[in-house]
């Protein structure tokens, strides 16, 4: 049955709350729209509306409106947002697909998929995009055409499962990283995630572990102040005695941490390299 209830916060993740506008050159990948069977169960509900009631104080998928309503998580919803500050006469996307290629290439959406969307519903001027595992949806998007204030095609609301629940060929392509549990599961990104530092504040280089509500960076050309870690970045170290093996992977890399979980070891064959833990989370504006 299609999941009606809370979103999980995902603190750590800067998520696309707002996308203002589209690129009207923003080309459509060939594999990006594919066609495909319908789903077990369509999506048969309203393509406007307000996103269920949460648990909680705050939550990462409050903006994703309908398109909330459209999922089919194994889990909790992950996140969500809208185009709710609209766009220029000249931002319009020319056609839906379009409109879908500016929210997937957008530099803020990195964990959505490259590829492999269906158009599930045409209502009016909407269009319901769904991308599909195991005949269930994983991540919905709402583009509309023609809305007060936003002229052409362009994104009303988008909603996601976590990255976990991707099909394994296009979790390879995210912009983040799905580590995996003891067994080969994929860990759910709500627990652990890692993703490449934000171009825009020249962090690219670093690579941003997060751990449930810890941080751990790996900054081999020292992209952040040392003032902000508990220590420094080793690239050749030892594995401490005391330290944990958290049973997390990625690849051949081996999650551990030190006894007071201030920094984190990823051995990988015989090479270890110290990740140094955030003091605070650190984030970029």
């Amino acid at each position: 049955m299609r999941i009606r209830t809370a979103a999980v916060l995902v603190a750590a993740l800067v998520s696309l709350v707002s996308v203002a506008a589209c690129d009207t050159g923003t080309p459509v990948p060939e594999d990006l729209v594919v066609t495909g069977s319908s789903p077990a169960a369509p999506y048969h509900g309203p393509l406007k509306a307000k996103a269920p009631d949460i648990d909680g104080d705050e939550d990462n998928v409050q903006g994703g409106g309908a398109s909330v309503l459209a999922l089919e998580c194994a889990g909790k919803p992950y996140q969500g947002g809208s185009g709710d500050d609209g766009w220029g006469t000249s931002d319009g996307a020319d056609s839906p697909d379009q409109a879908l290629s500016s929210l997937v290439a957008d530099e803020f959406s990195r964990s959505l998929p490259r590829r492999g969307y269906r158009v599930e519903r045409e209502a009016g001027r909407r269009v319901l995009y769904s991308y599909d595992v195991g005949s269930r949806t994983r991540v919905a998007v709402i583009v509309a055409k023609d809305l007060p204030r936003r002229p052409g095609w362009g994104l009303e609301t988008y909603a996601q499962c976590d990255p976990s629940e991707f099909a394994r060929r296009d979790r390879a392509h995210l912009d983040i990283r799905v580590w995996v549990d003891r067994k080969g599961r994929p860990a759910p990104a709500s627990e652990i995630f890692s993703t490449a530092g934000p171009e825009h504040c020249d962090w690219q280089s670093a690579e941003f572990l997060h751990l449930g509500d810890r941080q751990y960076l790996r900054d081999p050309e020292h992209s952040l102040p040392r003032e902000l870690l508990h220590s420094s970045y080793g690239p050749k170290t030892r594995l401490p005695q005391e330290a944990m093996d958290t049973g997390y992977r990625d690849g051949r890399r081996q999650l551990w941490l030190s006894a007071d979980k201030l920094d984190a070891y990823v051995r990988t064959g015989s090479v270890v390299e110290r990740w140094p833990g955030a003091i605070e989370p650190i984030a970029c504006r």
